[in-house]
């Protein structure tokens, strides 16, 4: 891993269709607008595209923490973009301060972490869960 600057900048965007509603994840009763956990998937990206120009070819990093808030509705048609800032670097723990909007409102804000990941070593602790997990069931 490169050092990564407090202050590095990522943004994800994404076209809200009929499959990122809030009545598709939850009731049925709920309205037809942006769900949360979408919204934090958004969020989540921009977090990750603030600091892949960092990463080693054989390293990502993987959510570990999210405090968020959704603050307006949004429906389907209007493209939601986050925004992502790096606020923090502790080692590999990466904070940022997210922000998300629909193009008219500011639809949610978050703070994020991120642990940067050896995808080897990731995976293979992965592969040993998995095999445990196999020989209780």
């Amino acid at each position: 891993m490169q050092p990564i600057p407090v202050g590095a900048q990522g943004s994800f965007s994404l076209l809200v269709t009929e499959r990122h509603l809030a009545n598709r994840f939850k009731d049925a009763m709920l309205p037809a607008v942006f769900s949360t956990p979408v919204m934090v998937m958004l969020m989540e990206n921009a977090a990750l595209n603030a600091i892949k120009p960092y990463l080693d070819p054989n390293e990502s990093a993987v959510g570990t923490r999210v405090d968020v808030t959704h603050l307006a509705a949004t429906p389907v048609g209007m493209t939601a973009t986050a925004l992502a800032e790096v606020t923090l670097v502790d080692g590999r723990r990466i904070e940022f301060k997210v922000t998300a909007s629909d193009g008219m409102d500011t639809i949610g804000t978050a703070t994020h972490e991120r642990m940067v990941i050896d995808m080897v070593r990731f995976n293979e602790k992965l592969a040993k869960k998995a095999a445990a997990a196999a020989d209780l069931g």
